[in-house]
């Protein structure tokens, strides 16, 4: 397999480890866009959650949850954003699942979740509402 962040796993390509475990490994974004930027990937190639299994997902929440407080006790940020991107079209640059911690201080000139798109479509909240019933 080509991925690079497979070839992080199985100690091929160097990397900054900030958490480790049986299911996960969590080390700094060599791009980061923050300080203390984290990128968490499954120890198993997944390129979406919807992949996984339940406990495949519990299992890397888990992993995700401690690295995150990895994170925060060493380098205390004000705050984080915490998420991934799905697909190539959100942003996806390497198509193995990975969690970015983007760990947040005062005056960092970042947004919050609301300021990385802003087309809401063309159907009312109601109407989209009406798609999820049926």
């Amino acid at each position: 397999m080509d991925c690079i962040f497979c070839k992080i796993i199985n100690k091929e390509i160097p990397n900054y480890t900030v958490y480790e475990d049986e299911n996960v490994l969590a080390f700094l974004d060599i791009f980061p866009c923050a300080l203390g930027h984290t990128v968490v990937i499954p120890k198993k190639h997944f390129e979406t959650p919807l992949e996984m299994s339940v406990d495949e997902y519990k299992n890397y929440s888990v992993g995700v949850q401690a690295a995150l407080q990895k994170v925060n006790s060493t380098l205390k940020p004000a705050g984080f954003n915490v998420g991934w991107n799905q697909n190539k079209v959100a942003g996806q640059a390497v198509s193995h699942l990975h969690t970015h911690i983007i760990p947040r201080f005062e005056g960092d000139g970042g947004g919050s979740m609301h300021s990385i798109i802003k087309n809401q479509g063309e159907k009312t909240v109601q109407e989209v509402y009406e798609l999820f019933k049926n």
